[in-house]
C-alpha cells in the first residue's frame, strides 16, 4: 500500500490501464461517470460517507484516497479478464490466489483474510421466469459476488447477470451516507445485504412453483409428472449450495473483533437473521419435495397395480372362452351336445351368461 501512494502517474501507469481499456479513452472524454472498459463498472472516491465529484481511474482514485482522512476507493468490476484482474491486483495489493479465485468464479461462498486485505465470496441467484414449468426448465440462476474489503478500498467483482450494484450505491449515495461513513466494511454490507435479499425472493417465488407441483401432483387428472418435480428438485438443489455454505462466512463476520466495525456488525446480524430464514425456507421446501416425490412415486405404483389387475380381470373372462375353445376343439367324437342343433346357441349363452357374472365380480370387487 506505501508504494501505491507515492507511486507517480507516468508512462507506467498509462501502459498499465490500456490492459484493461478498450479503446484507451476515459469518461472524461465522453462526460460519462464511469470508464468505457470491458470490466470497470463504476470507481468513487467516499469521503466522511461522500462521493467526490470528477472521474477517477482506479489508480488515480486510490492515490486520491490515500492522500485523504476518512477516504475510502469503491471500484465495481464485472466479469474481468484475467489480464484486466491483475493490473488491478497491482495496483491494490491483491494476493494472486484471491485474484485467481476471482477470474474463475467457481468458489463457494467463504471470507479468506490476505494480510489486511479480506476476501469475502458470495453466490448470487435470480429467479428466472417461465410460463410452465417442465423438465428442462430453468427455475434459479446463480452467479457470484466476490468483494475485497482494504483499509482505504472496496473492490466488488460480480459474475453473472443476478444482484447488479447500482441500485445499492445509489442508495447508499443518497439516503445512507452515515453509513458510508463506516467506510470499505459499510459496503461489504450493503452488497451483502442485498444478495441475500434477492435469496429470499427467489425463495418466494419458487415456494410459488412448489404449490403448484404440489396441487398437480395431488389433483384428480394428476397433471404433473415425476420429471417436473425432479427438475425442480435440482433446481432446489443448486438454490441450496448457494445459500447454506453463507452462513459459516456470515457467523465469522459479526463474531469477529477488531476487523469488522462495531456498528457494522449489527448491520450484518440483521443480514444473518435474514439468511437464516432463506435457509430454514430451503430446507422445509427440500422436505416437502421429497415429500411429494415419494407421494408420485407410491401414486404411479398404485397406477401400475390397478393396470395390471384390469388386465388380469379381462384375462381371466378371456380364459373361460379359451377354455371352451379348447375342450371342444379336441374333435373327439363323443363330445357333449354335439349332436343336438341348439348346442352351439346354448353354449354361447352360457358362455356369455359366465362372462356377465364373472365381470360384475370383478367389478364389485374394484378390479374393474
Amino acid at each position: 500500500m506505501t508504494e501505491n501512494r507515492s507511486r507517480p502517474l507516468g508512462k507506467a501507469l498509462a501502459d498499465r490501464m490500456r490492459g484493461f481499456l478498450t479503446n484507451g479513452e476515459t469518461a472524461e472524454a465522453n462526460g460519462s461517470r464511469g470508464h468505457t472498459t470491458t470490466s470497470v463498472v463504476d470507481c468513487g472516491v467516499y469521503v466522511d460517507g461522500k462521493r467526490m465529484p470528477g472521474d477517477f481511474t482506479p489508480d488515480r482514485a486510490l492515490e486520491e484516497a490515500c492522500g485523504q482522512d476518512g477516504a475510502f476507493v469503491w471500484l465495481g468490476l464485472h466479469e474481468p479478464s484475467a489480464e484486466q484482474m491483475a493490473a488491478i491486483a497491482r495496483t491494490y495489493g491483491l494476493h494472486e490466489l484471491a485474484v485467481e479465485d476471482a477470474v474463475k468464479a467457481e468458489q463457494r461462498p467463504k471470507l479468506e483474510q490476505f494480510g489486511a486485505v479480506h476476501f469475502l465470496v458470495l453466490r448470487t441467484t435470480r429467479y428466472v421466469p417461465h410460463q410452465e414449468l417442465t423438465e428442462s426448465s430453468q427455475v434459479v440462476e446463480t452467479g457470484q459476488m466476490m468483494i475485497f474489503i482494504g483499509e482505504r478500498f472496496v473492490i466488488t467483482v460480480r459474475h453473472g447477470d443476478a444482484s447488479e450494484l447500482a441500485p445499492v450505491r445509489a442508495d447508499l449515495e443518497s439516503q445512507r451516507a452515515v453509513l458510508l461513513e463506516q467506510g470499505p466494511w459499510a459496503v461489504a454490507y450493503a452488497v451483502t445485504d442485498r444478495v441475500v435479499d434477492h435469496y429470499l425472493d427467489v425463495a418466494d417465488q419458487v415456494e410459488a412453483d412448489l404449490d403448484t407441483i404440489e396441487e398437480g401432483v395431488f389433483s384428480r387428472d394428476r397433471s404433473a409428472p415425476i420429471q417436473q418435480v425432479y427438475q425442480l428438485k435440482r433446481e432446489l438443489v443448486e438454490f441450496r449450495r448457494a445459500v447454506v455454505p453463507l452462513q459459516r462466512p456470515l457467523a465469522a463476520i459479526t463474531g469477529s473483533q477488531g476487523v469488522v466495525p462495531k456498528e457494522i456488525r449489527r448491520y450484518f446480524r440483521d443480514v444473518q437473521d435474514h439468511l437464516t430464514r432463506t435457509v430454514e425456507q430451503v430446507s422445509s421446501y427440500d422436505d416437502l419435495l421429497n415429500s411429494i416425490l415419494q407421494a408420485r412415486l407410491a401414486q404411479v405404483t398404485v397406477d401400475q397395480n390397478n393396470d395390471m389387475r384390469k388386465i388380469a380381470s379381462w384375462a381371466a373372462i378371456a380364459t373361460v372362452w379359451t377354455a371352451f375353445a379348447g375342450v371342444y376343439g379336441m374333435n373327439f367324437d363323443y363330445m357333449p351336445e354335439t349332436d343336438w342343433k341348439y348346442g352351439y346357441p346354448a353354449l354361447i349363452a352360457v358362455l356369455s351368461l359366465i362372462t356377465v357374472l364373472l365381470y360384475r365380480a370383478l367389478r364389485r370387487n374394484g378390479w374393474l
